[in-house]
């Protein structure tokens, strides 16, 4: 999964149309009926295999995976249930003899499948579809509003289970560390991407968006969607599942400028080339940049020389200079400047630049009353479970946890490999652990749990725990459903934890 997008070979391909049909979020399109904003990728796909050419193997076979004889049963608890968590249900559910015990902090699941993906990328957020099918399977049962470390202990999880996968993603910032970063108006690009979609942790943020230009600083998708959404016309707005009071904020914005600032080049440059081709094609929106920024020396870097890096450069050498006026709303993309500071009194008014190598006299300050900081997620340490304060990530070794964790300890997703790839990355990566994991259990590695599942079900309920169950959470689901339908949208989610455990005491 090292590409930023799927690839298939032209000159291989024999037409049958399977993986159309087994693409859980509809992306694949047959060359002859590509929609008229995809045009391009006929040719993007067939020059790829140019640089790649389709190396041919005999198809790999792998027997259906299965528990020892001696050891017929299996009980694991996964914390989180992001799409990294799904995918390690996945793996495991589908072996007889295995139970799974999913579980989640929030009454909702998903994770960024439902707070993170852009709201107007509803065929992504599809994905949401196939997860559906692995949690109501017999062998798993959900466990959600459950806070692993506060209502229930890493300890009595291990007692009842043979082994704990932590799916808990990446729940902080990175941090520039330069002054003026703590400013009000000053957030994380994650904390605007949650308060969009409606997460309860940040649906009360309440940006400042009474000021004509935003600054996102970094580059990469997450940083495309904020500009793109910030700069969106309201009707495109409410045809999402954005939550309402984005809706309402965004609807009625001063923004009419997003200057997306990076410090590296345009073949370094984070985002994929398909999502910035996709931007480039919005309609009614400007979107330009500095030709003195892209420059031609760049063609010459080993990054440029890569495939990806060339659509990049390519792309972004079509864009027209910051002089265009076509539209009232624009986007500029900014190239080789790195942050110096945030100046303002008591919020933010501005940020100053230096172009990156150069001495601190060649500075630049752009006005603004609001500044997203997107240069990455990280992990926050979790009691009982050794962390890696480098990387930000749990430390592990291929998906299992360092041996002072003691046996049966394992993770996935960003809390393994921190936050990269697409979703499906997520996929490969729980293959890895839950490989990791059965091979433990099949060499006697994984010690028989004291005390039955139903032990954990006892305590939270001892403790007064109101567990959203899988059936409540489906019920959940109906009620935002049948408020985006009687609002002619997708969905209208509820953004606190109250309005979603209200739902299912209103049907008691």
């Amino acid at each position: 999964m090292s590409a930023e997008q799927l690839y298939i070979d032209p000159e291989a391909c024999i037409g049958c149309a399977a993986c159309m049909w087994e693409c859980p979020v509809g992306a694949i399109h047959d060359e002859f009926d590509l929609p008229a904003h995809l045009e391009d990728y006929k040719e993007i796909n067939a020059e790829y295999f140019v640089d790649n050419p389709l190396e041919v193997r005999d198809p790999m076979r792998t027997a259906r995976r299965q528990l020892p004889e001696q050891r017929p049963q299996l009980r694991v608890a996964v914390v989180g249930s992001g799409p990294s968590g799904c995918y390690a249900v996945d793996q495991l559910s589908s072996i007889t003899g295995v139970e799974v015990t999913l579980i989640d902090m929030l009454p909702t699941p998903y994770g960024l499948a439902r707070s993170g993906v852009a709201p107007d990328h509803l065929a992504t957020k599809g994905i949401a579809k196939m997860f559906a099918k692995i949690i109501r399977r017999p062998n798993v049962r959900c466990l959600f509003n459950i806070h692993v470390g506060v209502d229930i202990t890493m300890a009595e999880l291990r007692e009842t289970h043979h082994a704990v996968i932590l799916a808990t993603g990446a729940d902080t910032d990175r941090k520039l560390g330069i002054d003026g970063e703590d400013l009000a108006g000053s957030h994380s690009a994650r904390e605007f991407v949650s308060w969009y979609n409606g997460h309860p942790d940040h649906a009360g943020l309440e940006p400042d968006l009474s000021a004509e230009r935003v600054v996102i600083i970094g580059n990469g998708n997450v940083a495309l969607d904020a500009a793109r959404l910030l700069v969106a016309e309201p009707d495109a707005l409410r045809a999402s599942d954005m939550a309402d009071h984005a809706v309402a904020a965004l609807s009625t914005s001063a923004v009419r400028e997003v200057v997306v600032v990076a410090r590296r080049g345009v073949a370094d440059a984070a985002y994929s080339a398909s999502e910035f081709a996709a931007l480039c094609q919005l309609d009614g929106v400007d979107v330009v940049a500095h030709p003195d920024e892209i420059g031609e020396d760049l063609a010459a870097d080993a990054v440029a020389q890569s495939f990806t890096g060339r659509r990049k450069l390519d792309l972004a050498r079509t864009l027209p200079p910051p002089e265009t006026r076509a539209s009232t709303r624009r986007i500029v993309f900014r190239y080789g400047l790195t942050p110096e500071s945030i100046g303002g009194e008591n919020r933010v008014e501005s940020v100053t630049f230096r172009r990156t190598g150069a001495d601190d006299s060649v500075s630049e300050t752009l006005a603004t009353g609001l500044v997203l900081r997107a240069i990455g997620y990280r992990s926050s340490p979790m009691p009982e479970v050794p962390f890696d304060d480098i990387a930000g990530t749990i430390a592990h070794d291929g998906g299992r946890i360092v041996a002072d964790a003691g046996d049966g300890m394992y993770c996935v997703g960003w809390a393994k490999r921190g936050p990269s790839g697409v979703i499906g990355t997520n996929q490969v990566c729980a293959a890895e652990t839950t490989e990791k994991l059965l091979a433990d259990f099949r060499d006697g590695k994984l010690p028989e749990p004291a005390h039955a599942t139903s032990h954990v079900d006892d305590l939270l309920a001892e403790r007064g725990t109101m567990v959203v169950r899988h059936d409540q959470w489906l019920s959940i689901d109906a009620a935002e459903l049948k408020s985006g339908q009687e609002a002619q949208r997708p969905r209208v989610k509820l953004v606190s934890v109250d309005d979603l455990l209200g739902t299912l005491n209103a049907r008691l």
